[in-house]
């Protein structure tokens, strides 16, 4: 029972760890379009500045886009095939832990049921919160001005600036690994 214990806590951390680093993405598009037909992108202005998160931010998930595209053979253009917007949404998520037994000092009991005493019961609870970030990737048919792929990345996020970066580079990393359809392993 005791190695129960002990085995417990470790098994918790793993989990919440793997969690926390793993992004959950998927992808949806149209049947009709023509993917290898598409060589050349530009960045939708006016759907990106809709984003609510930062420019920094916004900056950093565009350059992550950018490399994603060039490695997949797409030049940047003025007179593009496709156009790239991007949208998020994120949430906070509180978890209360309450289930610690420990030792009180203080209670009612002692001698005539009044006074300290001492006796077992709940530790104070703790919380945890982290904030799980949605990021939608949109390419739009430039001619048609049509969706034909979207993909969609849910992780949790970090707020340090280093492991920000690191991770929107795997956000959008993961999610264009499903593009174009039918080329994700």
């Amino acid at each position: 029972m005791k190695k129960l214990f002990t085995f417990l806590p470790v098994l918790a951390l793993i989990l919440v760890v793997s969690s926390c680093s793993s992004v959950r993405v998927a992808a949806d598009y149209d049947k009709e379009a023509t993917f290898s037909q598409y060589k050349t992108f530009a960045f939708f202005k006016t759907g990106i500045d809709k984003a609510e998160i930062s420019d920094l931010d916004k900056r950093r998930i565009l350059r992550a886009i950018e490399a994603e595209l060039l490695a997949k053979g797409f030049t940047k253009s003025e007179n593009p095939d496709v156009l790239i917007s991007l949208f998020t949404k994120s949430q906070q998520r509180v978890d209360v832990y309450n289930n610690s037994w420990g030792m009180g000092r203080w209670g009612w009991g002692g001698y005539g049921g009044f006074g300290p005493g001492w006796g077992w019961g709940w530790n104070q609870p703790s919380t945890s919160v982290s904030t799980q970030g949605h990021l939608y990737i949109d390419i739009i048919d430039a001619n048609k001005k049509e969706l034909v792929w979207q993909g969609m990345g849910t992780g949790y996020l970090s707020r340090n600036m280093e492991k920000k970066e690191e991770r929107i580079k795997e956000f959008v990393s993961q999610i264009m690994e499903k593009y174009p359809p039918g080329a994700e392993n």
